[in-house]
């Protein structure tokens, strides 16, 4: 715990056997209560290793959900654990879990209620091995979503999140995406609901075990994030009611 926070780390799994331990075991669990890692359906040995580790919560979907599906498996279970913190961090170790104690003490000094670790603040990205075509992409989609957003973000692609107990109870997630654009969409809803995002520079390595989308993959990403950005702003102004940002019962 953290001020009294109970911290859950979640881990969304998809054939992260050989980089699973490296991340678990950087995880700084002075001060993490819980871990959970959900399998979405692996073809490697991720549960078994998980198992190794000691990891206690567990989730293996018998059909896999994709990356968004995944995501919503992590937080349920984390909620349901009573966490008070909850930090998504992929288990392909291309983000350090050595910013865990920081992003944590964000929430739980009360400065923010979502905290992301932007590869773009610095010069992580490029330094750490991003595509140069991802890169480009990162910046055009982030600029063009701070002008439909009204926000100022370093960057909105990032997989390593952390957020507040309150937020994930005010967002429903029923409605989003089972893909990757699931994360912008929950973005959205969360400025939408009135919430601040804090920001902190974080490294970031591409290597060859790392999880990494492919060209066409990332095409239909931007285009859904192009349609994410463009219902925010047509709900903001009345012209559409969208699912997305209907209020949680």
């Amino acid at each position: 715990m953290l001020n009294g926070k109970k911290i859950v780390i979640v881990l969304p799994a998809y054939n992260a056997a050989l980089t699973l331990e490296r991340t678990y075991r950087e995880i700084p669990m002075d001060i993490v209560d819980e871990v959970v890692l959900v399998d979405d359906n692996s073809k490697d040995d991720t549960v078994k290793v998980a198992q190794q580790l000691g990891i206690r919560h567990i989730i293996k979907h018998e059909a896999n959900k994709g990356y968004g599906g995944n995501q919503k498996s992590c937080y349920k279970k984390a909620l349901d654990l009573g966490a008070d913190i909850v930090i998504m961090l992929h288990p392909d170790y291309q983000y350090t879990p050595m910013l865990i104690a920081a992003m944590s003490s964000v929430i739980a000094n009360g400065l923010y209620q979502v905290v992301m670790a932007s590869r773009i603040l610095g010069n992580g990205a490029l330094k750490g091995g991003m595509p140069v075509y991802k890169y480009i992409c990162n910046r055009f989609l982030t600029l063009f979503e701070n002008i439909m957003l009204w926000e100022k973000l370093s960057e909105y692609h990032t997989g390593y999140r952390a957020f507040s107990g309150e937020v994930l109870r005010s967002v429903d997630l029923t409605y989003n995406s089972n893909d990757f654009v699931f994360d912008n969409e929950m973005i959205s809803q969360i400025f939408m609901n009135g919430y601040e995002i804090a920001e902190i520079t974080c490294p970031t390595k591409y290597f060859e075990e790392a999880s990494s989308i492919n060209f066409k993959r990332s095409m239909k990403y931007g285009i859904g994030v192009l349609r994410v950005s463009f219902t925010y702003r047509l709900h903001k102004l009345g012209l559409l009611k969208s699912k997305l940002y209907a209020k949680k019962m």
